[in-house]
């Protein structure tokens, strides 16, 4: 039986690069035992946020979370490893940072600022799908 290799895509959002968390997002995620595929630091274009949130076009929080997205850099990083993807998330914690485990990113690093657009540090592909769709998106010659 072979080991099934995954990639899933780490944000880490203009909230955790104005604060200076970049470092500590990837130590974490190094230390878990995941390699880092690809990385990028850049500010996201609308066309680009826009095609990555696509699935909550016409929500409420569609255009707040876009505009939040692109207020400064985000660092983009494609992870590889055995269920990088829930490894990840885990990882993460939950989307709230006040409900969000200590140990985890978000538990340990996030909180809520009392902003409209929750501003959670860190985002990362939910399944196999979405990472394969989202890494074209962020590193279109990977």
């Amino acid at each position: 039986m072979t080991e099934q290799i995954e990639r899933s895509l780490v944000l880490v959002k203009p909230d955790g690069y104005r604060r200076g968390l970049t470092g500590e997002v990837l130590r974490r995620i190094e230390a878990k035992g995941y390699t880092l595929a690809a990385l990028n630091v850049l500010t996201a274009t609308s066309e680009m946020l826009h095609a990555h949130y696509a699935e909550h076009e016409g929500k409420p929080f569609y255009e707040p979370l876009c505009e939040f997205m692109s207020s400064g850099p985000v660092t983009a990083v494609v992870i590889e490893g055995q269920d990088c993807i829930k490894g990840f998330r885990s990882l993460a914690g939950a989307t709230n940072p006040t409900e969000a485990a200590p140990g985890s990113i978000r538990g340990d690093l996030g909180r809520d600022w009392g902003t409209s657009v929750q501003q959670n540090i860190v985002h990362g592909s939910d399944s196999p799908e979405s990472a394969a769709r989202e890494i074209a998106i962020w590193f279109p010659g990977l």
